[in-house]
């Protein structure tokens, strides 16, 4: 068996092993015998929310408000939600379903968010009712227990066991199912994933699917339970599908670009997150909603998208509108309609500091820090001052050991703290701009032992999902740093690692693209030159990189 470990010397060819290989091809025949049993898609659409069976006691006018909100309910939107089953109890105040509805859309599982005393007012509401029939007592017991006694975590696991009796009981009952499969992904915490449940809740996703293709809730649980490097082939199909299922939800719009991003599809993920930004300022605008209600998410993960491109006018566009909206929201205040934080500066430092690393204008790193009128959070204090710092030592300027004894000093702080621990991520900023520095005065062999902590630690962390948690990914960055001290057969091996962790990663495409040259690896360096001439093909003109992949290719096809 021939690995990328094993034969590192002869570069990017080999970044996909025979056991990769076979591991891929098992995942593609899986998504393959799935799809063949895919009925063809040929019935209208409830709504441009997507189709759902879900029968109730209630009345025909309750009914039709309450499907609208279980449908918004399926696609994260859950303004949309509670103001359709407020709608339906409006219309029927003893509609008991209303309830259960209006209690869900205050639970936001995938983001860990839930307002209790909000929904425990609702389910307030519920009495006993001859009408009620015995499956929706069964998923009225379940929301109570998701309100129960206990922590969340407890009460979360509690909900997800009964909901898997409900979906046993009722097994032709698709919302059961659906409801169970996102009930099992709300029991996984980001920072302990579970692979194994996770693709349990993504199988019960992909059977619903099966059987009604036009569901939302079906297509966006496949996606977030796949979103990681290694399944995120077999959401494929969901990806594509979703958005066309839920086109009035911003965040059906957006959600593709989860699997987009983890298979390197640039364009797919830069069209998901511009159409999920567009339609979520739309929305808000039509409703006279704040801005904080806009689909910042989308922005950050277009920036991102943007910036792999080499689009770097659009991603300094998208910079542009964050900073004139956080100027705008001023205070930044927090969502009226359901109490939870929304902030317009939430992940400006991440967006400012993709920027700075992606592009490489190290002299421009402060400057995103210093716009006269904004009002930061102070969430990720450490991620400005690493920035600052890495293009200090990238630039090979003293200032960068001001930076990192800044760091330091927040390090300190926050271990000081009780029931505190430093964070992994700013654990790794520390390491790496360390690194940086002594590799930027030639201290090669310290930089080198930083950098295999670092690697270390982030490797410990879950599977990356979207954007990269540490700015300057550690095995990218340790790849430059043993190019930099000439050993190019070990820093072709990082970059390797990091394109397998960040599939078409432009600057770990550029770095495996000179590992290879300067091992004499003519083929490799070509192949990895040409997939990033690929992947910046719609690119900025002129970028120096582009420059020099061109050339390479160039003149290893005269030779």
């Amino acid at each position: 068996m021939i690995t990328a470990r094993e034969d590192a010397g002869k570069g990017f060819r080999t970044v996909i092993s025979r056991r990769h290989i076979t591991h891929a091809t098992r995942l593609l025949l899986l998504v393959a015998f799935l799809l063949a049993g895919l009925p063809a898609v040929g019935d209208t659409p409830q709504s441009r929310l997507g189709r759902i069976d879900f029968p109730t006691s209630g009345s025909e006018h309750a009914q039709r408000h309450f499907l609208r909100g279980v449908l918004a309910l399926h696609s994260f939107w859950y303004e949309e939600a509670l103001t359709a089953f407020r709608e339906s109890t409006s219309a029927d105040p003893d509609f008991m379903m209303g309830y259960w509805g209006e209690a869900m859309a205050h639970n936001h599982p995938i983001w860990e968010e839930q307002d209790a005393q909000a929904a425990r007012r609702a389910l307030d509401h519920i009495r006993e009712s001859a009408k009620l029939t015995p499956r929706e007592r069964a998923y009225l017991n379940a929301v109570r227990l998701l309100y129960g006694e206990g922590n969340k975590f407890a009460r979360d696991q509690a909900y997800a066991v009964d909901m898997e009796q409900l979906y046993r009981d009722y097994p032709e009952d698709l919302e059961a199912a659906s409801f169970y499969s996102l009930s099992l992904l709300g029991t996984v915490r980001p920072s302990a994933r579970d692979i194994r449940r996770q693709i349990q809740a993504g199988a019960i996703a992909m059977e619903v699917s099966r059987k009604n293709p036009d569901h939302p809730g079906a297509a966006h649980y496949t996606i977030h339970a796949f979103d990681d490097p290694d399944h995120a082939i077999l959401a494929l199909p969901a990806a594509r599908s979703y958005a066309e299922i839920a086109p009035e939800a911003h965040h059906a719009r957006h959600m593709p670009a989860h699997i987009f991003l983890q298979l390197g599809m640039w364009p797919e993920s830069a069209a998901s997150n511009e159409s999920g930004w567009t339609t979520s300022v739309e929305w808000a605008k039509r409703k006279g909603l704040p801005i904080n209600h806009r689909d910042y998410h989308s922005l950050h993960w277009l920036l991102y998208s943007y910036l792999q491109q080499g689009r770097y006018k659009k991603a300094e566009d998208v910079l542009s509108q964050k900073q004139q909206d956080m100027k705008e929201a001023g205070d930044d205040k927090k969502s009226t309609e359901s109490g939870y934080e929304r902030p317009v500066s939430l992940l400006y430092n991440e967006m400012a500091g993709a920027f700075v690393v992606e592009t490489q204008r190290w002299d421009s790193a402060a400057m995103f820090w210093e716009v006269p009128g904004l009002k930061l959070e102070d969430r990720s204090k450490a991620l400005p001052i690493f920035i600052r710092g890495l293009a200090a030592a990238m630039d090979g300027r003293p200032e960068a050991d001001k930076h990192l004894a800044a760091l330091r000093s927040l390090g300190r702080k926050r271990s000081a703290k009780p029931h505190s621990h430093r964070g992994t991520t700013e654990e790794i900023m520390e390491l790496e701009l360390n690194a940086a520095i002594l590799s930027s005065k030639g201290n090669h062999a310290k930089a080198i032992a930083l950098m295999k902590k670092a690697t270390a630690v982030e490797e410990a962390m879950p599977p990356p999902s979207g954007p990269p948690e540490t700015v300057k990914p550690a095995h990218e960055l340790f790849g430059d740093i043993l190019l930099n001290a000439g050993r190019p057969t070990e820093a072709a091996q990082q970059f390797l690692t990091a394109l397998a962790r960040h599939p078409n990663r432009a600057r770990s495409l550029l770095g495996a693209a000179r590992a290879a040259a300067k091992t004499g690896d003519s083929r490799g360096a070509v192949t990895a030159y040409s997939k990033l001439l690929q992947v910046r093909a719609q690119a900025d003109a002129e970028l120096p990189e582009l420059r020099e992949a061109r050339a390479y290719v160039e003149q290893a096809g005269t030779r």
